[in-house]
């Protein structure tokens, strides 16, 4: 207890030192954080935290994490060499929570604007005051509410109505191997009517130190709008990543949003989707844990009009004593007929030792639906195993192309060809040495 309150009155001490906002809406938008933050504090408890039931977050609430060095800038070609990059590309990179104009690559393209939310702050952008913390409330969520308290920087997308950007944007979060920090990264995509676009948004760790990346995400889609949405996080063996993304989806509109996870001590992405008339939602996702790792992915999607469709694809890789925690859960709300929604998470497990937490639920209120959910967890079969050693394949190899063949169904789905390009090379460098035997 003692441990928790000493942390939290860092934290004070942190927001004392922060410098004015200079707009007024901001500097109560932050009171209103830090007010919230220190009534909720960190979901330590075990009673009354349901949704943190199979993640601990003690050891964040315990970190003694500082406010990063401000001057710390690596080389662009290590970042280059960590995170996917084409030049091409509309890339914003942000080092310890902090953009930096020197590692970006921003291209001018009609129709969308790509700026860092410092910027936009300064000049009280519109767009920002309009959206920022409109849908991520700090009501509830005491990681929410720490974020908004220190909301300084990150990314704000905006597209224009009708605008069809065809260079993706990258919004990169690179921190460096430094100290022991904590970054607020903050992200704002607003999508206008009839739009389309492709955001990629990766979060990667240049080294082995302990560091919490507390992010907050937070997508309007207006009527007709089509996004594309990738997350990635890569981070420190020895880092601490919360992620919190909030989805609305106006009628008409079109959400797709891969997440690619395999670095980090422990991590946890919470993601809500709200979905309007005659919208598609697709949300694919892949996890590969490996020692000790704890990666948790708290799901909901909410249909609460009519004729519209989700589907819900999650697989996970675990080995050594890794733990992975799903929980998935659709609601359809009164008079959202005609809703479709499926959901599926399935596990490999590679060591006796590894373990996972699935927990798929539907919530249904309304007739004339189609809905369903399924999980599994498991080993790769006797008889598949045999084949492949009987075309003269070695069982090292077998075994390999096996666990990557698993992970390549949600690779494959990648539409942006570099992108998945550099996710088939990382995903397999990543799959541990192992051979099924029986």
């Amino acid at each position: 207890m003692t441990q928790t309150l000493t942390t939290y009155d860092r934290y004070a001490e942190q927001y004392a030192a922060l410098p004015s906002a200079g707009s007024d809406w901001l500097n109560r938008l932050r009171q209103k954080g830090f007010d919230s933050f220190l009534r909720l504090g960190f979901p330590t408890a075990r009673r009354g935290n349901e949704a943190w039931k199979y993640t601990n977050v003690a050891p964040i609430a315990r970190a003694e994490l500082s406010i990063p060095d401000p001057d710390c800038a690596p080389a662009a070609g290590t970042v280059r060499g960590a995170a996917p990059w084409v030049d091409d590309w509309n890339t914003l990179v942000f080092v310890n929570g902090r953009f930096s104009s020197d590692l970006s690559a921003v291209h001018e393209h009609e129709g969308v604007t790509v700026s860092s939310l410092s910027s936009v702050l300064s000049n009280d952008g519109a767009v920002a005051r309009q959206n920022l913390s409109s849908l991520a409330s700090v009501e509830d969520d005491g990681f929410a509410a720490l974020n908004t308290a220190f909301v300084s920087d990150g990314a704000v997308v905006h597209i224009s109505d009708r605008a069809r950007v065809e260079r993706p944007i990258h919004l990169a979060f690179v921190s460096t191997g430094e100290g022991n920090f904590v970054a607020h990264p903050r992200v704002l995509i607003v999508a206008g009517a009839e739009s389309e676009a492709t955001v990629i948004e990766s979060y990667v760790g240049l080294g082995d130190n302990a560091y919490l990346n507390n992010g907050v995400a937070e997508m309007v889609l207006e009527e007709g709008a089509q996004l594309n949405h990738y997350r990635l996080m890569d981070e420190s063996d020895s880092a601490y990543h919360v992620g919190v993304a909030r989805i609305h989806q106006k009628d008409g509109s079109r959400f797709s949003s891969g997440a690619f996870y395999k670095g980090v001590r422990l991590g946890r992405h919470d993601l809500y989707v709200h979905i309007g008339d005659g919208c598609e939602t697709t949300l694919d996702g892949l996890y590969i844990t490996s020692g000790s790792q704890h990666v948790d992915n708290f799901i909901n999607i909410d249909h609460v009009k009519p004729n519209s469709t989700s589907n819900l694809y999650y697989k996970g890789i675990l080995s050594g004593r890794s733990r992975a925690v799903f929980g998935g859960t659709v609601f359809v709300r009164k008079g959202a007929i005609k809703t479709d929604a499926l959901q599926s998470d399935k596990n490999l497990l590679l060591s006796p030792n590894a373990e996972v937490d699935s927990k798929p639920a539907l919530f249904i209120w309304a007739d004339d639906v189609k809905c369903g959910h399924g999980a599994t967890a498991g080993n790769v079969d006797e008889e598949t195993v045999f084949y492949m050693r009987s075309r003269g394949i070695d069982l090292e190899s077998a075994s390999r192309l096996l666990i990557f063949g698993f992970a390549s169904e949600i690779i494959d789905r990648v539409e942006l060809r570099e992108l998945r390009d550099w996710l088939e090379q990382s995903f397999l460098e990543a799959i541990p040495k192992y051979e099924f035997t029986f």
